[in-house]
Formats: structure tokens, sequence, C-alpha cells
């Protein structure tokens, strides 16, 4: 009796594999005598009547166009020239912030979060201040010379309909400029 080899069981062992894809394979392939539906089928569908195809659209033919204006004046270019002159750039002024002024609290919050909930009066009818929520819900009372926002914005005028103030901005030429801003008391509904 004869021991077979590693190999020789190998291959022996890969020739099954082999044997039974290819059954597997070729499993899927049944010869089908009868085609009698599929000659049905194909008699039904050319016995339908056919269906309609829309007609190409028209296409109308290409109709060249002469330029006429090729003597007439460039669009593009000015009637006139245009002569840009050099505009003198203000003199630097003095205006600029005082940083060293400590800040006070309103000017950690920009004019935009802070809203006006009323005003109140001294009881003399002196004196007459703005109450600013500010974006966590406090209320602050605010008068002329107070100082809110992020441009160093200082309060120039109070009243009951709301408050006038100036802020100190970068002109973007290097220096500083004022700009007036207000913040208007809403009106009831």
């Amino acid at each position: 009796m004869t021991i077979p080899s590693k190999r020789n069981a190998a291959m022996t062992g890969g020739r099954i594999a082999t044997l039974a894809l290819l059954a597997a394979f070729t499993g899927g392939c049944i010869w089908v005598d009868d085609t009698s539906d599929l000659r049905m089928y194909v008699q039904q569908t050319q016995a339908r009547p056919p269906g309609k195809i829309k007609p190409l659209p028209e296409f109308k033919p290409y109709e060249a166009f002469i330029y006429q204006g090729a003597s007439l004046r460039d669009p593009f270019q000015p009637l006139i020239e245009l002569v840009v002159e050099e505009e003198e750039a203000p003199p630097p002024s003095d205006l600029k912030p005082d940083t060293e002024r400590p800040k006070d609290y309103l000017e950690t919050f920009p004019i935009d979060s802070l809203s006006m909930v009323g005003t109140i009066t001294s009881l003399d009818g002196g004196n007459l201040w703005a109450l600013l929520k500010d974006p966590k819900g406090e209320v602050h009372r605010v008068s002329n010379g107070d100082h809110l926002g992020l441009d160093y914005g200082q309060v120039e005028a109070v009243s009951e309909q709301g408050i006038e103030l100036v802020e100190i901005i970068e002109n973007g030429r290097g220096g500083w400029m004022k700009r007036p801003r207000s913040i208007a008391l809403p009106e009831e509904e």
C-alpha cells in the first residue's frame, strides 16, 4: 500500500475544488427546448399598434449679421479724457481715544447688543437717566458723559426717546474720526 504524499493530496484537493466550481457555474446554464412562451410574448408585442414618435423640431437657418458700426466711436473709450486729480489728504487731527482711562462696564459690550428699556428722572426733576439692558439681562443707569460700546462711545444726550452718543473709530488712513450713534427706546405696541 502506498501512502499519498502531501503534494499529491494538495493536488487532489485542488482538482476537487475546481470541479465543484465548474459544476456550480455550469448548473445555471440550462438548455430549454420549449420556447413557446417566448414566441407568444414576441407575437403579442409585435401585434400592438406602434407608438408615435414626435417629429424633430424645425431649426431656423442661421442668418449672418454684418456689423455696420465699425466706423463709429468705440463705446468703451470715454468721450473726453478723464484726468484724475490726487485728492489732498486732510491734515492729521489730534483726535484719538483715551486708552489710559479705565473702561466702564458697558464698554465690554457692542452697542447693538445694548437695548434701552426706559428712563428715570431724579426727584427734583433735574437729572434724566436712561436705563440700558445688557446681553446678560442686567439693567444699568446711563447719563451724559458715560462711556459704552466697544468703539470708545460717550453719551452726549439722553432723552425720553433714546440716547445720542459719539464713538471714536479709525478712519482707515491711520487716524481717528467721530461717528454719531443712537440707541432708541422701542415703541410700545
